[in-house]
């Protein structure tokens, strides 16, 4: 799933973010896509930074854990 920076979404954590997971996310977190200051824009190879309703990062995560 190709996303956009600055939209919500919900997190439900796909098998390879179970497997090897990059952040500390819980299944059903609201989450919100950014371009973080010097990493790649999102859809990079798949992943996707996320921040949390308070505007903490909270990690990398593949964007087929994202759903609307």
């Amino acid at each position: 799933m190709k996303v956009r920076a600055n939209n919500w979404y919900t997190y439900r954590p796909a098998l390879i973010d179970t497997w090897d997971p990059c952040t500390t996310l819980r299944p059903g977190e609201r989450v919100q896509v950014r371009k973080a200051p010097g990493c790649p824009p999102p859809n990079t190879m798949g992943h996707a930074h996320v921040y949390d309703v308070a505007g903490k990062l909270r990690g990398l995560v593949h964007t087929a854990s994202l759903t609307r």
